[in-house]
């Protein structure tokens, strides 16, 4: 076998590159170096945006408008979208389904595949056994919640890598943190849920909110298993939150054979 490999696990692999936005990334670091309240927080947000990011992460940002463009402004979106609606009025007007759905399942594939190359390229510089450990489901249920557009997956994929994140820098204390904004955010649905008349669901609301302010205020940090499931946890919210008003593409998991509409 290779230097550094084992059964489970590759030999190290050369990285892709990164790319820093000269002038921008040191100025935004110097503002973040600056301590000033809200505005260091943005600059050293948006510093990250601009420093050290992979060649790979560009282009799957940039897939995000692409496939966009693809879906809502070309004849192949269109026949590609026909499809996953009624593929039997798509078949009446010309459209051959079995070569689109076979042309949309490779390249899933190979946007799948493109997920799995940053896990073993970018995030680690190695393949590990088990090292997916779940995100394929994220990226399902990110994919949903997005309601099948690509700006809404965007939002979603930005969400859970946020929450997975909290993983890689000072885990616990960055999540003992995010439960304040739980029980914030909790607490804005339950006075929301007050103003559409609807008193149980608020109530309840108000008291899963100040719960989980009262676990905020009594800790100091969070179990390390807290730390592993969060991703998972903030999957089901907002899934959960936002299932009534998602609609999925009509066709999506029905059989479908060449003829049936006749």
């Amino acid at each position: 076998g290779h230097a550094g490999g084992s059964a489970k696990q590759s030999p190290a692999v050369d990285t892709l590159g990164h790319f820093t936005v000269p002038g921008l990334s040191d100025g935004l670091r110097d503002l973040n170096n600056n301590g000033w309240f809200f505005i260091s927080d943005i600059a050293g947000l948006l510093g990250g945006l601009v420093t050290n990011v992979s060649w790979l992460t560009l282009i799957a940002v940039a897939l995000i408008p692409g496939t966009w463009w693809i879906l809502w402004r070309t004849a192949f979106g269109l026949r590609l979208r026909s499809c996953g609606e009624n593929p039997v009025a798509a078949e009446s007007l010309g459209v051959n389904v079995y070569k689109y759905k076979y042309i949309a399942v490779i390249i899933s594939g190979g946007l799948a595949g493109l997920g799995g190359v940053f896990l073993s390229i970018v995030a680690n510089p190695f393949y590990l056994e088990g090292q997916v450990s779940g995100r394929g489901y994220i990226g399902l249920a990110a994919m949903i919640f997005g309601n099948w557009m690509p700006g809404g997956l965007a939002l979603g994929a930005g969400l859970f890598g946020y929450t997975d994140s909290l993983n890689l820098r000072g885990g616990s204390q960055n999540v003992h943190a995010l439960l304040l904004l739980g029980a914030l955010l909790l607490i804005i649905g339950a006075i929301w849920l007050v103003i559409r008349k609807n008193y149980a669901s608020s109530t309840i609301t108000a008291v899963v909110g100040a719960l989980v302010y009262t676990w905020y205020v009594t800790t100091n940090e969070v179990p390390n298993q807290v730390v592993s499931a969060t991703p998972y946890v903030v999957t089901l919210i907002v899934l959960t939150l936002s299932a009534q008003r998602l609609r999925m593409p009509k066709a999506d998991g029905l059989p479908y054979k060449k003829g049936q509409g006749k």
